[in-house]
């Protein structure tokens, strides 16, 4: 054997044999079966880094952050690295969006967010939308309802409605242009024709002091953020926009009760998603999918997603693309159509 062959064999075998440690070692460290991220691949990427940034597009104690945060603990667990969150308010979330899209495309910076986004180009907002982002894992979507505070005046929402049609000023807190109540508002006005007042405000808990303080008249509120309130009174709850009764709140009237037009656009609901920038290594995409995949299965989220109402998914891939592409059709067809 030549001198060139010989060193090129030797060469192999030592780079084949670090290889094998280095998948060996990470095996040996630890006794428990491997997890996402770790094994071959996770070690052959260099993925996942000692620390993942989780950025929350709405504030804390709102609907999107609620669910987020619980999943994130689960999800790190079987990444095995700490996911640190942070909530970046504004512009209905497009802070945040902007803030994770000018980060590198490495899998280190998770966008944690609901639908809002799937619209930003439509309503001026913002030229990024869910098109700019590899979807890592879509929750689930929710149901919501109007309501309003205890010893509000009014008891129905054809009331609500009749009052703003008047001409009398009733006043809507809102979390922005995009956000879930202004949506909302943009489907009465298409059936209704009745307009409302909109107050800003950074996201659905501080939306929800406003009404129960009486800054103002009503909110649309996700369950999750009002079935306490339901429970103890301080809310009143008009309807719910679904086609079937609400399990927990039986004794709350469908929207269609009252407005059948509504059975067109319904089922309807935010959705909530963890994704990443476009151009993130698939494999990388695959780890974390793989991750928050067994954490939403864990059962004490589970639980949570039955107390909170949320109709779940569980979609990655190409499956969270097809939902995430119909509902910003749906939807933008429907704002159309208030305009």
């Amino acid at each position: 054997m030549n001198m060139k062959k010989y060193t090129a064999l030797l060469l192999t075998a030592v780079l084949l044999l670090s290889v094998l440690a280095g998948c060996g070692g990470a095996a040996t460290d630890r006794e428990e079966e491997p997890v996402a991220g770790e094994g071959f691949l996770g070690n052959f990427i260099g993925y996942p880094p000692k620390e993942l940034s989780g950025v929350i597009q709405w504030g804390a104690g709102g609907g999107t952050d609620s669910l987020m945060r619980p999943l994130a603990v689960l999800a790190q667990d079987v990444l095995g690295t700490n996911i640190v969150l942070t909530n970046k308010t504004g512009n209905t979330g497009a802070v945040a969006v902007e803030y994770v899209y000018h980060q590198p495309a490495d899998g280190a910076t998770l966008l944690m967010g609901a639908e809002n986004p799937a619209l930003y180009d439509t309503l001026g907002i913002s030229t990024l939308t869910y098109e700019n982002f590899a979807c890592v894992f879509l929750i689930g979507s929710e149901t919501t309802g109007i309501v309003v505070p205890e010893g509000s005046p009014y008891g129905s929402l054809t009331e609500l409605v009749e009052a703003a049609k008047s001409g009398k000023e009733v006043t809507l807190a809102t979390t922005g242009v995009g956000g879930l109540p202004w949506e909302v508002a943009a489907m009465l006005k298409s059936v209704t024709g009745a307009e409302f007042t909109q107050i800003p405000y950074d996201s659905d808990a501080s939306a929800k002091e406003a009404v129960l303080s009486g800054a103002c008249d009503f909110t649309v509120s996700k369950i999750q953020m009002g079935y306490q309130e339901y429970k103890s009174g301080e809310y009143k709850w008009l309807c719910v926009l679904a086609k079937e009764p609400v399990e927990l709140m039986k004794d709350v009237p469908l929207i269609t009760a009252e407005y059948p037009a509504f059975e067109d656009l319904l089922p309807w609901g935010p959705f909530y998603g963890v994704f990443v920038k476009e151009g993130t290594d698939e494999n990388i995409v695959k780890i974390l999918s793989d991750a928050f995949q067994k954490a939403y299965a864990d059962s004490s989220y589970q639980t949570m997603l039955r107390y909170f109402c949320i109709n779940p998914l569980g979609y990655t891939g190409e499956e969270a693309a097809a939902y995430i592409a119909k509902w910003r059709e749906n939807t933008g067809n429907l704002l159309s159509e208030a305009e």
